[in-house]
């Protein structure tokens, strides 16, 4: 898989990276969102819990996804700044169980 960095921008408020990326996969499917933090960090130097997938995009019949990703300066950062379901996604945080109601009792 390669990949091409259109855009990357600074963030010293957040203390994070922000990047849109191009990930190239010919021959095979849409990569998951674990395969492109990876890529991404690997292409960076960074790590991978630092690496938080935003989004992913890919259109029908082409083999590029174009994905916005955030890199923070440490994880913790990530976990103050993220929100909850964007950090269930990547793996970072678990997902909470409804609790379950009471069977209604009838009459």
């Amino acid at each position: 898989m390669d990949i091409e960095i259109t855009s990357r921008k600074e963030n010293p408020l957040l203390q994070r990276t922000e990047v849109i990326a191009v990930l190239k996969h010919l021959n095979s499917s849409t990569p998951s969102r674990n395969e492109a933090r990876e890529t991404i960090s690997k292409s960076l130097g960074e790590k991978k819990e630092n690496v938080i997938i935003d989004s992913m995009k890919s259109q029908f019949g082409r083999h590029e996804t174009v994905v916005f990703a955030k890199v923070y300066a440490a994880s913790e950062q990530a976990s103050r700044v993220e929100r909850r379901h964007i950090l269930v996604r990547n793996g970072l945080a678990e997902k909470k169980q409804a609790a379950q109601k009471a069977p209604k009792q009838q009459k």
